[in-house]
């Protein structure tokens, strides 16, 4: 084995999959803390109460010093147009709050999920994007529960397709799912 196969192969955009409490957004970070010094999170959630508030601080002092942060609920295709640029690493966290902001907003989901997966493909930069995988469990009772579940699988399915990898985290062990050589990939 040539020292090129121990090279791992350069990967744009990784999606991080998993259910709650799983450990996702921790895999991310500490991947993202691997490439290099400059990171961005952009967050998507927002304090609509103390305990979501409670939340957000908890995640940022998480993350600790290092870190840039840029909040956007809905316009996640444009920010990272913006922001990814070569020598930067963007943890996008989490697709599924931004679905749900759409969903909330009156938005229709389709076209922005059909414009993230696009813009994935021309990204400047390495971005890792976090999402819960929610069509596990059982169907939900109400309609915009159900609706929001099949947006989710809709969402997750395309991201995928448009990223270089894919993850799936359970119990805090990630799982490959869009194959690379090595799960500990130094993001280019």
């Amino acid at each position: 084995m040539g020292q090129e196969d121990d090279i791992p192969p350069r990967v744009r955009s990784l999606l991080v999959l998993g259910g709650a409490r799983s450990g996702k957004s921790a895999y991310a970070q500490s991947l993202a803390e691997t490439y290099g010094s400059e990171r961005l999170y952009l967050a998507t959630a927002e304090a609509g109460d103390d305990e979501m508030a409670a939340r957000i601080a908890r995640h940022r002092a998480d993350r600790g010093q290092g870190w840039a942060t840029l909040e956007e609920p809905f316009e996640i295709a444009r920010a990272l147009d913006a922001e990814a640029r070569p020598g930067r690493v963007v943890v996008v966290d989490c697709l599924t709050l931004w679905l749900s902001n759409l969903m909330l907003a009156g938005r229709e989901p389709g076209g922005a999920v059909a414009g993230l997966a696009r813009a994935i493909g021309a990204l400047a930069g390495p971005t890792i994007l976090v999402s819960n995988e929610v069509g596990l469990g059982i169907v939900p009772y109400h309609k915009l529960g159900r609706e929001f579940r099949d947006w989710q699988g809709r969402a997750n399915r395309e991201i995928a397709q448009a990223c270089d990898a894919a993850v799936f985290i359970a119990a805090g062990l990630p799982v490959q799912l869009k194959p690379v050589r090595a799960l500990s990939v130094r993001l280019s």
